[in-house]
This record gives C-alpha cells, sequence and structure tokens, in this order.
C-alpha cells in the first residue's frame, strides 16, 4: 500500500529554559542552562540539591484551583504544552471531525508527586489510612492523554506509551505510523514529566545517575565531556501536531516539517546501562533511516540522547559513527540535555521540537558545557561545542534510549 505523507503543523513546549516555543527556542541556541538550586522542597539531606526545574509555573495561571487538585503536575504540563500546540496548528475544532484526531501521550514515570505525597500523608495519618478519590486517576500515566481528549473532545486513537526516556519518542513514532496507515487524520502527540521530588531525587541519587557537582551546577549536565558524572533531572513537556498532509493542506496550515521515519530496537543487554558498543542505538538509527528510505548522507544533524553520564555518552558516539561511516565527519551532532537536563519520559518530545525547528531555521543548537571532551570520544566528531553554528539541516535524526535497553530514533525533513 502506499503511505500517507505525514507533517508537523503545531508545537507546544514548557521547559526548564523556557515556557513556549519561542523562549525555549531562543534560550537553546544562546546555549542558556535551566540548572539551578531546587526550589520545591527541602534538599538538606540528599546529596543532589539542583535540577532543571521548569520556571515561573503556576498552575492556577492556567487551571481554577479545583482543577489544579484534580492533576498531578505531569497531567498540567501536558494539558498546557497541548493548549499551546492546538492554538499554533490553527486547528478551528468545529471545522474538523474530532472523531478522527487521536492523542498519543508519554510519561516515563507518570504521577510520582502524587504518589510521593499520598504516601507522606499515609505514613503520616496514623491508624486509619485516608486515600485521595482522585490518588489512582491522578498517577496512572496514561491518564494525561485522557484528559487531552476530554477537554477537546478528541475521540480517535487514545493511549499512553511507556519505555522510560524514550517514551515520547515512541508516542511519536506511534502517531506516525497510525496516519501514515491512514487510521486518522491528526494526533496530538508528545510526553510530560515532572519527577522533581523527593521521590525521584532520591531514587536516581542511590542509582548513582545523576550528577552532584552542586559547586557547579549550572554547568554539571555537560555531555561528552571528561569531567560529567551524571545526568541533571529535568522536568517539562512537549507536544507536536501530527497531521497527514492532504488533511493539513486543505485547512491551509501552516507545516514547519515532514516526519520521515522512525526506527526501535532492545539493547537485551542490561537493566540501565546501553550496550557498551552502542548495539541497540545502532539498530534503531538504521531502521530509522531505511523506515525514511534515505542513506546516511542525508542527514545533517543528530540531536543525540547525550545524558552527560559516564556510561552513555561513549557507545552512543561509537553507534553514530558506525551508522554513518565517513558521512559522520560532514553532520553536525550535540545534546541539548545539556540545556534542558534530562527530561526523561518527555526528552523525546522536546528533544523532536529542537530537530524539527534546527530544519526549519538552518541552525544547530550546542552542547552546552562542553569544555574537555572524552577521550574515549572521537576528537574529529563535531560535537557543536558551547556556540550553535549555522548551517543548511536539510533532515535531522533524533535519539532517545530508556531504562530496560529501549531505543528509538526519528527523523524529520524539511517540508518541500
Amino acid at each position: 500500500m502506499e503511505f500517507k505523507r505525514v507533517v508537523v503543523t503545531g508545537l507546544g513546549a514548557l521547559t526548564p529554559i523556557g515556557n513556549n516555543v519561542h523562549d525555549f527556542w531562543t534560550n537553546l541556541i544562546d546555549g542558556v542552562s535551566g540548572s539551578a538550586l531546587i526550589t520545591r522542597f527541602d534538599t538538606e539531606k540528599f546529596k543532589t540539591k539542583f535540577a532543571c526545574e521548569v520556571k515561573n509555573f503556576d498552575p492556577n495561571d492556567y487551571f481554577d484551583r479545583k482543577a489544579a487538585r484534580k492533576l498531578d503536575p505531569y497531567a498540567q504540563f501536558a494539558l498546557v504544552a497541548v493548549d499551546e500546540a492546538i492554538k499554533d496548528s490553527g486547528m478551528k475544532l468545529e471545522e474538523i471531525d474530532t472523531d478522527e484526531v487521536g492523542v498519543i501521550w508519554a510519561s516515563g514515570i507518570g504521577g510520582i508527586e502524587t504518589f510521593t505525597e499520598e504516601m507522606k500523608s499515609y505514613c503520616e495519618g496514623g491508624y486509619i489510612p485516608r486515600f485521595s478519590p482522585f490518588f489512582i486517576p491522578k498517577m496512572i500515566s496514561d491518564i494525561a492523554a485522557g484528559h487531552i481528549s476530554i477537554k477537546y473532545g478528541f475521540r480517535g486513537p487514545n493511549y499512553g506509551t511507556v519505555s522510560a526516556c524514550a517514551s515520547s519518542t515512541n508516542a511519536l513514532i506511534d502517531a506516525f505510523n497510525l496516519i501514515r496507515l491512514g487510521k486518522c487524520n491528526v494526533i496530538v502527540a508528545g510526553g510530560s514529566e515532572a519527577s522533581v521530588n523527593e521521590t525521584g531525587l532520591g531514587g536516581f541519587s542511590s542509582m548513582q545517575a545523576i550528577s552532584s557537582n552542586n559547586e557547579n551546577f549550572k554547568t554539571a549536565s555537560r555531555p561528552f565531556d571528561a569531567n560529567r558524572d551524571g545526568f541533571v533531572m529535568g522536568e517539562g513537556a512537549g507536544a507536536l501536531i501530527l497531521e497527514e498532509y492532504e488533511h493539513a493542506i486543505a485547512r491551509g496550515a501552516k507545516i514547519y516539517g515532514e516526519v520521515a521515519g522512525g526506527g526501535m530496537s532492545a539493547d537485551a543487554y542490561h537493566l540501565t546501562a546501553p550496550h557498551p558498543d552502542g548495539l541497540g542505538a545502532k539498530l534503531a538509527m538504521t531502521r530509522a533511516l531505511k523506515d525514511a528510505g534515505m542513506n546516511p548522507e542525508d542527514i545533517d544533524y543528530v540531536n543525540v540522547h547525550g545524558t552527560s553520564t559516564p556510561v552513555g555518552d561513549v557507545p552512543e558516539t561509537l553507534a553514530v559513527k558506525d551508522v554513518f561511516g565517513e558521512h559522520v565527519y560532514s553532520m553536525n551532532i550535540s545534546a541539548t540535555k545539556s540545556m534542558t537536563g534530562h527530561l526523561l519520559g518527555a526528552a523525546g518530545a522536546v528533544e523532536a521540537i529542537a530537530s524539527l525547528l534546527s530544519t526549519l531555521h538552518d541552525i544547530v543548537p550546542p552542547t552546552a558545557h562542553l569544555d574537555n571532551v572524552d577521550p574515549l570520544i572521537d576528537p574529529k566528531l563535531n560535537l557543536t561545542p558551547n556556540k550553535a553554528q549555522k548551517r543548511v539541516v536539510n533532515a535531522a535524526l533524533s535519539n532517545t534510549f530508556g531504562f530496560g535497553g529501549h531505543n528509538t530514533s526519528i527523523i524529520f525533513k524539511k517540508f518541500k
């Protein structure tokens, strides 16, 4: 069968470096760090005292007090980003068939803030257990997709994807596949995460996965750098409106770019560490290229997973070199987590927006705080250190990988 074309017609972002797409992109290109000392709770007892929190976010600016109490922060973030994306898309809900609009929304963890608060309340409550009737609906990781569909009346496919830090790229790939197969016209896809709390910080700290560089917290997220010591926790949301090409053209939509292909794989190796040779990452990128009908030479920029962990960055660069061969030295590579921190299940969507905008504006965001490249990484790679670089970006590939060995790659290209 002949696949339908899939384009992106709307974007929304709520991130540690900007509460909308414009501010996020401007700060990304300027190399602004979203890392700061944690404000949300007392970190005195914790080894790590900083994270990339969303700044100046008050749920009462977006929801009435009663509605806000029924929403975990991860769902609040989702609804705010989706609202921006839908407005940006120019869709008039009264003029489209909302039965043919789906929602695929990701979160690696879901309502961990709600879980944390309910357990604290239970432990402090004495002999009679008291739980909020909204405990489960606020906590489960699919509920954001439900809230989005209820708010806008979207009756197409509706579910959540969960694959740790690869979750929202899985959501985008699923949306891409459903639309090109003709299952629906439009899908709201993306992801959100709100794990900067005692439980999230304590759990990742006990794994020794996150940076504890409290003295230099602004620059602690430093992918590829020899002095990196772990990722910096982030939070937020990214939303993309994926739309069937003819449907978008018929309603006169602006088009940011086209989804070209997606690839998925498993490392089948370790719970939390990537395969040391990057085998799963290589498979995901190779499958994305094949799905897109593209050659390695067609890709100008790779937005790598690049978390700033000692065990993660090197295997990914090996995989990129294996996939792209000699062309790798003609490409740009960068890790935008150096500025946003690691948004966990929302990372793929936010980095997809960065990758897509690089094709629109012909500029590659930098890898910030890269002062001393790890000697295990090929020094000839263009890792876009510290400053954005202007170049023609006809196609960009974005990688996201997750605990459990989940690997995803998605390709965006200029709309022509």
